[in-house]
């Protein structure tokens, strides 16, 4: 599917019409939200039953403050919608893939 740029005016479309998403939300000022912007493009290649895509907090004041958006990176994956868990800060790309993993198989304990 391809790494996807996600606003506040999409956000609400991308979570009604995607059985599984996972949002990065990131800032062009932010050195470790850089260093992940590859592994996220990677991941969303490999991961095409998954839509990835990111929210630039900077441009989208409304979907930051709606997903209590305090430190970035912070990647949040949904599952129908609904919020199943978030990781923040740089992760490598190996455990990132697992909790895409879990998310496919629902379990949120796993995040």
């Amino acid at each position: 599917m391809g790494l996807e740029i996600i606003t506040d005016d999409t956000i609400d479309t991308v979570l009604s019409d995607n059985k599984y998403t996972v949002i990065d939300f990131w800032a062009e000022w932010c050195g470790p939200c850089r260093m992940l912007t590859p592994i996220i493009e990677q991941l969303a290649i490999a991961n095409d039953d998954v839509f990835i895509g990111k929210v630039n907090v900077s441009d989208n004041p409304i979907s930051s403050r709606n997903y209590e958006i305090t430190s970035i990176p912070c990647i949040i994956f949904f599952n129908y919608g609904e919020e199943i868990g978030r990781i923040k800060g740089l992760m490598p790309k190996a455990q990132l893939q697992k909790s895409i993993d879990a998310l496919k198989r629902r379990e949120s304990d796993t995040l």
